[in-house]
């Protein structure tokens, strides 16, 4: 049974491009420019609300929020403890209607940015252009669900059997405590839209929706020397620094023997004092994967590559910790993706289709098991993320709630 309801989403997905009319919805077009001031004013209220991973009272004041604001659009709501991390709250609304697709949106209430970053990177506005941290990543996503929802209940749409909303707050370190709640979510839905930003002009020609990002691994690279008087006795030493040099640089290279990996070592220390030869160093590395296969490929090359020492009598471990898992849309999601590119064309707008990205998101455990559609960047236009002067682009508001808007009165409609 469960196979052949499968099937029958899939006609309906390839189905709904064509399904989406050539002239714009009037009604909904105008109801998302009226929700244009508040929709700001929504975003001026998250980005004053410092929330960093680590941040565990910023991240609580944005679950109160976002909390209140779902309850508020009539939601059933709960907050679960994330699992692993430095605390804080999964906040899931759920909301039940008269159709029978189960539909769900997720966004997340974390950023990079420290305790205190608004004193030297505040909210303000520059033509259209709102700046502020975290305000497009992940802010802008959190405001299009809160207001297109709005929307959609103002006009008494209900067709769906279930609508739920996950807003997590560990993203940015890569879902360590919420991923596998992500998935397992996931999988009770037909079709999971997550609201990332998209890349705003110039750093894009046009917006889009994401169809593949990279999942992540940590690599861990230690050696184990021999600790000795730098100046009186060094050859009696082992030095783990040395050899740690040699094989940063004979695994530099590794990953672009395998295809959908990649490998970039990043971090680095060794010694504790000048006048001894170091014993022990380490070195981390970001690694990226768009293959499941990888880490135990990337794993198996590493450990051969680190049999070549340099200095005799020291020890090498190579470790990889797995993270979050890639993201590869199934041909359900590329079909959602080209109904996004017919609704944009609704009101003379141009959206791409991006195939990959090297960042990575939630995306990859919602897609995991590959039972839901699932597609990326249903937020807002921005950029500068993760680094100074984050924005969003305020011309991006109206077309993208009005895609998201649409995009769920269509994927409601097929059955």
């Amino acid at each position: 049974m469960k196979r052949l309801a499968t099937s029958w989403l899939a006609i309906g997905l390839c189905c709904l491009t064509s399904s989406v009319l050539a002239a714009p919805d009037e009604k909904l077009k105008a109801a998302a420019e009226a929700a244009k001031p508040a929709l700001i004013d929504t975003l001026r209220d998250m980005v004053m609300i410092e929330s960093g991973s680590s941040d565990v009272e910023g991240v609580k004041k944005m679950a109160d929020f976002t909390e209140a604001r779902l309850k508020a659009l009539g939601a059933k709501t709960e907050r679960r403890k994330v699992t692993h991390g430095p605390g804080g709250d999964i906040v899931i609304g759920t909301f039940e209607g008269t159709g029978t697709r189960k539909l769900m949106l997720i966004a997340h209430m974390d950023t990079v940015y420290e305790r205190g970053i608004s004193a030297s990177e505040p909210y303000k506005v520059d033509g259209n252009r709102i700046y502020g941290p975290g305000i497009a990543d992940d802010k802008g996503g959190i405001a299009v669900v809160l207001h297109s929802l709005q929307i959609l209940k103002d006009a008494g749409w209900r067709d769906y059997a279930k609508l739920t909303v996950s807003f997590n707050p560990d993203e940015e370190i890569g879902s360590i405590g919420s991923g596998e709640f992500i998935s397992e979510l996931a999988d009770q839905h037909d079709v999971v839209l997550s609201c990332e930003p998209t890349a705003a002009k110039p750093a894009a020609p046009h917006e889009s929706l994401l169809l593949g990002a990279s999942g992540t691994a940590t690599g861990t690279l230690e050696v184990k020397g021999l600790a000795s008087h730098a100046g009186a006795a060094p050859d009696r030493g082992r030095n783990a620094l040395i050899e740690l040099a040699h094989q940063l640089l004979q695994t530099m290279d590794v990953a672009k023997a395998i295809p959908g990996t990649q490998l970039n070592w990043t971090t680095a220390k060794a010694g504790t004092v000048r006048n001894q030869i170091p014993e022990d160093a380490v070195a981390g590395a970001d690694i990226r994967l768009t293959v499941p296969d990888g880490v135990a490929k990337l794993q198996a090359a590493l450990d051969e590559k680190v049999k070549d020492k340099l200095i005799p009598g020291t020890e090498v471990k190579v470790t990889i910790t797995p993270g979050r898992p890639p993201f590869v849309a199934n041909e359900r999601g590329r079909a959602i993706a080209q109904a996004g590119q017919a609704i944009y064309a609704e009101i003379d707008r141009k959206l791409l289709i991006a195939e990959m990205t090297g960042g990575a998101t939630d995306a990859g455990y919602a897609n995991r098991s590959g039972k839901a559609a699932v597609v990326e960047s249903f937020g807002l236009a921005g950029f500068g993320y993760h680094a100074r002067d984050e924005y969003i682009d305020t011309d991006s508001i109206v077309p993208r709630l009005y895609l998201m808007t649409r995009m769920l009165i269509e994927l409601g409609k097929h059955t």
